[in-house]
């Protein structure tokens, strides 16, 4: 169905994105390619002054740890993991902008009060994406 997929993990909500993944399995064409990605926030620089130098690159080193951790190496699938930092949505969008994916898979929460008036993360990246995405919730 698809060539190249994009599933956006949010390494909090570890059993969400173990879903997204199966599910990922069974669109992705033979030969296609799944990438995983996690996005780091970035610590805003009144707080990353008081932090050890080395801590971002620590984040990073443990995020592709845990997707790394993901990937089963039975699949006869190409799965790729990244990291990126950033805001969330504009590095799920930059991510399947630059890998020419054809769909984005993304996992949803309940939305609250707060993300009527900011909008949520998934909600971001259905608004501004160049390509099909599936919303699990």
């Amino acid at each position: 169905m698809y060539g190249r997929i994009i599933v956006a993990v949010d390494l909090e909500h570890l059993e969400q994105a173990k879903a997204l993944l199966k599910r990922a399995t069974s669109l992705v064409d033979a030969g296609g390619e799944i990438r995983l990605i996690h996005v780091l926030e970035e610590v805003p620089g009144y707080i990353a002054a008081e932090l050890p130098s080395d801590v971002s690159e620590r984040r990073r080193a443990e995020a592709a740890v845990e997707l790394r951790a993901m990937i089963d190496p039975a699949l006869e699938l190409r799965v790729e993991h990244e990291v990126r930092h950033g805001a969330a949505s504009g590095q799920i969008l930059q991510a399947a902008e630059d890998s020419g994916a054809e769909l984005i898979m993304i996992a949803s929460h309940k939305p609250g009060l707060r993300d009527y008036f900011i909008g949520s993360t998934a909600a971001r990246v259905i608004r501004h994406a160049q390509c099909s995405v599936l919303v699990e919730r």
